[in-house]
């Protein structure tokens, strides 16, 4: 017992101290997309040609977070004259609508469903559902029980049962073959409940977009309170669409 309080000791507090205070990420992350709209026309149409998940409509000049997999290529296709990836994490929404960005988001506290905040502000329980994914989302969910982040300071927590829940939180593209598991996990998540998108693959298909074998679209199946995009989502893009949506 000593050598454990002689080692806490030692190393002292490992937690994040965020939200309260501000945290960087590693200038190789890709967060938020800054677009240059006054940028040539014929540049934009060529980085909506070479993206992989056609996520980039040319002639408005925006990028669909729902379907980006953040792979830089337009930017490395324009040489930072189109779109320039920023370090901001800040990417979760309330609609779907909202993900096709030029660089802005609605504020998501002020966006969000207050009754969301009144009756799951002191605590959330989410169920879990990875509906055929890769495990990069899982991951990097399971990284918020680390003691760096601490989720469940905030109280919030990932349950083992969905009767034990508030809403689910859901990855992957949805197969075929996990349809029926994530909409009777759903059935058994009492009321009221939401529903978290996490992640391009539950989003829109992610890189599995338009295969017969996958759902891709979330929202078709049932109704989506809070998306965040990524490919996987960074802990904190979780974290901070968690606390300004349900805090």
């Amino acid at each position: 017992m000593l050598k454990v309080i002689k080692n806490r000791m030692e190393q002292g507090c490992k937690t994040s101290k965020y939200p309260k205070e501000p945290i960087s990420l590693y200038k190789r992350f890709r967060g938020l997309p800054e677009i240059k709209k006054n940028c040539d026309p014929a540049l934009a149409k060529l980085c909506a040609e070479a993206c992989p998940q056609d996520a980039i409509d040319p002639k408005k000049k925006k990028i669909d977070l729902g379907r980006c997999t953040f792979c830089g290529q337009c930017e490395m296709q324009s040489g930072g004259k189109f779109v320039h990836f920023t370090e901001n994490f800040a990417m979760g929404a309330a609609n779907r609508d909202d993900l096709w960005t030029d660089g802005t988001l609605p504020d998501l506290a002020a966006h969000s469903k207050k009754h969301f905040k009144k009756l799951f502000g002191r605590s959330l329980q989410l169920r879990q559902v990875s509906a055929a994914g890769c495990n990069s989302c899982e991951a990097d969910t399971n990284v918020l029980n680390t003691p760096f982040f601490d989720l469940s300071r905030f109280g919030i927590d990932f349950v083992a049962s969905p009767r034990h829940a508030d809403g689910v939180h859901v990855t992957g593209p949805i197969s075929r073959n996990m349809k029926a598991a994530l909409l009777t996990t759903y059935e058994a998540v009492p009321g009221p409940k939401v529903v978290i998108a996490s992640g391009a693959c539950s989003i829109s298909g992610g890189p599995f977009w338009g295969s017969e074998d996958v759902v891709g679209d979330l929202n078709s199946l049932l109704p989506v309170d809070l998306y965040i995009p990524g490919c996987p989502p960074h802990p904190l893009c979780t974290l901070h669409a968690l606390l300004n949506f349900f805090k």
